[in-house]
């Protein structure tokens, strides 16, 4: 990978088995687009008071050549998200679609809105 990631986890000790899946979840990001300068990724463990099961929050940031991309997991919103692997990849499927935009829109392959056009 040739950038740094640092991951942090919150409410929850240090795991290796989630630091590797985020590792592999970030090189395939190093390998989609080469421009990635650093990823930041945080791993919130949920509060232990809720009725229902607890949901971990995840983001991401990544700085690239030109800009910022920011991923938030929204609380409570997914139950799937109970288990942390699953909000990891939701988390960064999230990050991939904005860096194919991001992408996009660098290389000026964007479709101009219909509105826009008028």
């Amino acid at each position: 990978m040739n950038f740094p990631l640092h991951i942090q986890f919150r409410g929850m000790d240090h795991s290796d088995f989630i630091w590797n899946n985020i590792w592999d979840h970030a090189e395939k990001l190093d390998k989609f687009y080469k421009r990635i300068i650093s990823c930041h990724v945080i791993v919130t463990a949920p509060h232990h008071h809720h009725r229902q099961g607890n949901i971990y929050h995840i983001q991401i940031r990544l700085h690239v050549a030109g800009g910022d991309i920011f991923v938030s997991t929204e609380h409570e919103k997914n139950a799937a998200h109970e288990d942390v692997y699953v909000a990891i990849r939701d988390a960064f499927g999230a990050t991939r679609r904005q860096l194919e935009d991001f992408a996009r829109k660098r290389r000026g392959q964007v479709k101009e809105k219909f509105s826009e056009i008028i």
